[in-house]
Formats: C-alpha cells, sequence, structure tokens
C-alpha cells in the first residue's frame, strides 16, 4: 500500500506524455520506480482471496458469501462515484470514466462469492487456469463490450462527450483471487509447514517466469528483445504487461510476494510495524491518498501558475486524471519526496480511523 501511493504520485506529478514502460521514452531509475510497484495489485487480489478464507473462522459459508457480494458491488459502485470524482479526477461531468484496480477487485469478490461454494481444490483448479491459459486468447481481437470487460483493456463507451475505458480487464484478476482463497487454507497449516509451502512455491513461481520468459515465446504478448546497452535490456526483459496482467507481470510478481510473506510469516519486523496502520484501514487509506495527492498537486500547480482550472479538467483520455498545465512535472527525486509526505500526512489520520473501528460497533465501519 505504500508502494501503491509511490506509482500514484509518480502519476499525478510526474512530466505528462513520459511512459516508463515505453522503451524509447523511459530512464532506468524511471522504469523501477514503476517496476517496483507492479506487486502491488497482484498482491492486493492474492490477499482479498486469502483474507476471505481466513473469515471462514468467524462466518458460515453463506454469511461469507453474502459479505463478499454486497461488499463488491459496494466497491464497484464506490469506484464509479467518489473515487472517480473526488480521488482521480476532481470533477462530477463523467467526460472521461477509467475503471481500474477498485473496480475490478469489487467484480472479483462478487465472483469468489459464488466460488466459495465449491471446494477448495476446485477454486484452486479454476484460479491457475485463468492465470496460466488467459493469454492463450491474446490473439481474439473484438471490441464487444463484454469481451473488453473480461479480457482486453479497451473502450466499452467511446463517443464524445462520454468515454468508458477498462484498464483492468478481469479475468486475470479473478483468477488471482481464486488462488488467493485456496492460499488462506495454508494459514490452517503449523508455522513450519507453512512458511516451507510458501519458499517452495514463491520460487518456484519466480523461477517460471526467469525460464519462461527467456523461451520467449508464451506468457507475454510483448516479447523482450536486445536493447542498445545491458541495463536497458534487463528493462525489456522484466516490461511485461499489466494491462491485462500476463500469466509472466503474475509469476514476475505472485513469486516475490509469497516469498515475502514467508520472510514476515514469524512476526513483523520493529521498522514495519507502522505500515500495520495503513493495512487496518485499506480502503479508507486508498480512497484518503488519491484525494490527498490530487489535492497537493492543485497547490502546486497554483504556486507555479496561479490558476488550477487544468486539475480539474479531463476531457479526453488524454488528459487524465486532468489536463497537464503548463510545463508541468517534477524530477524522479522531487517524486519521491512527495511520497515521502503523503505517506507520513496520512500516517496519523489512518491510525486514528484504525482506533475509531476497533471502538466500534457499527456494522457498515467494516466496509471501509
Amino acid at each position: 500500500m505504500i508502494l501503491m501511493a509511490l506509482d500514484h504520485v509518480r502519476d499525478f506529478f510526474g512530466p505528462p506524455g513520459i511512459s516508463p514502460t515505453n522503451l524509447a521514452q523511459t530512464t532506468v531509475p524511471l522504469f523501477l520506480t514503476r517496476w517496483v510497484t507492479h506487486i502491488c495489485a497482484p498482491t492486493f487480489f492474492l490477499l482479498t482471496g486469502a483474507g476471505a478464507f481466513l473469515a471462514l473462522r468467524s462466518k458460515s459459508v453463506a454469511g461469507l458469501s453474502r459479505f463478499l457480494l454486497t461488499r463488491g458491488v459496494w466497491l464497484i459502485v464506490l469506484e464509479l462515484t467518489f473515487i472517480r470524482c473526488l480521488g482521480y479526477q476532481f470533477n462530477f461531468d463523467y467526460d472521461v470514466t477509467l475503471l481500474v484496480v477498485i473496480w475490478a477487485l469489487g467484480w472479483a469478490m462478487v465472483v469468489l462469492s459464488a466460488l466459495v461454494w465449491l471446494p477448495v481444490p476446485i477454486v484452486l483448479a479454476l484460479g491457475v487456469a485463468l492465470i496460466a491459459g488467459h493469454n492463450l486468447l491474446d490473439g481474439v481481437r473484438s471490441t464487444d463490450p463484454l469481451w473488453v470487460i473480461l479480457h482486453s483493456q479497451g473502450f466499452v463507451v467511446n463517443r464524445p462527450g462520454f468515454v468508458v475505458f477498462i484498464a483492468y480487464p478481469l479475468i486475470p484478476w479473478i483468477g488471482v483471487t481464486a488462488v488467493g482463497y485456496a492460499l488462506g487454507s495454508v494459514y490452517r497449516w503449523d508455522a513450519r509447514r507453512r512458511q516451507a509451502i510458501l519458499l517452495k512455491i514463491g520460487l518456484a513461481l519466480t523461477a517460471g517466469f526467469m525460464v519462461l520468459r527467456l523461451i520467449n515465446m508464451y506468457g507475454d504478448p510483448a516479447p523482450w528483445t536486445h536493447q542498445a546497452t545491458s541495463a536497458m535490456t534487463v528493462v525489456s526483459f522484466l516490461n511485461v504487461t499489466k494491462y491485462p496482467p500476463s500469466l509472466l507481470f503474475l509469476l514476475m510478481t505472485l513469486g516475490p510476494a509469497l516469498l515475502l510473506l514467508r520472510a514476515l510469516d514469524r512476526g513483523t519486523p520493529p521498522l514495519l510495524r507502522p505500515a500495520l496502520v495503513f493495512g487496518r484501514v485499506p480502503l479508507f487509506y486508498f480512497v484518503l491518498h488519491l484525494t490527498l495527492i490530487h489535492l497537493l498537486a492543485v497547490i502546486l500547480c497554483y504556486v507555479q501558475n496561479g490558476a488550477v482550472h487544468w486539475m480539474f479538467e479531463s476531457p479526453n483520455l488524454g488528459a487524465y486524471p486532468f489536463t497537464p498545465p503548463p510545463g508541468w512535472g517534477v524530477s524522479l527525486p522531487v517524486t519521491y519526496l512527495i511520497w515521502v509526505l503523503v505517506v507520513l500526512m496520512l500516517y496519523p489520520v489512518c491510525a486514528w480511523f484504525a482506533r475509531v473501528r476497533e471502538r466500534s460497533a457499527v456494522w457498515w465501519l467494516s466496509y471501509l
């Protein structure tokens, strides 16, 4: 979640038109700034599934299914309203709407609300099939809205004054959530056995990424190529597809994620314990960090230009989540400084809200 804020600070404050994954534009530091944040979304979906399984300690299958369904629908509505209007874009015109991570997470929970009625091995098999096999469909080209929603990033509505763009196609993300649900069962094992399997699977997925990427035949629609320098060749090797997440993207991120879970299985090191505050209020943190980053961008825009109207305007997909003001964009070191500032500012607010949730018996606070 802390790394996620780095990526969004870069989105808002980085020079417009420069893609960190475009090898013709990027630099090694810029690419690595983007690359290190790739672990965020897959881990969110994986742990959503694992958390759902662990919830069976206190919920019946019916109760869990009902909770996942209602929370999933809530996330979809939240993405289309508050997050879109007061997080990303700071406007209410709906000229452009991108459906991104919370949208996909909501639908993954809706689907999981049905899958929890199945035996865990079947849920695992389905999840693995969706992750490993969806790249077989990369050759299918269709603008059908349902196909775009499920597999191929693109427009579901594209007309003047009203654009809806799917940034997170659902099939692979549903697969990751299903695998995460099966992963949750591992946390019923004793610690030694659990840590051993997390280590083995984490290493296997990471090795699988290396082997498949070297073969360069399946698992990602963009093969790697030799570049002018060794460093940029490594960048090309690591530059796998996130939208939708390819098999190689998920191997590259879920392998290290499992290794991190193994490393943290014995407890949180003292240095990382403050980060637990953010984990106790994840949705609150998500919504707040977007709003804060955008607000800081508005302040900087006013300081630089004496006006801020650009920060509330997103008339087309090229001007998302705002229209870049004249001369917009800060250096990468400044981006990192703003990121640290954002995290520090969010800490006391999230700590306060975590205490409120712990003391309160109000049911709807569980949805925040």
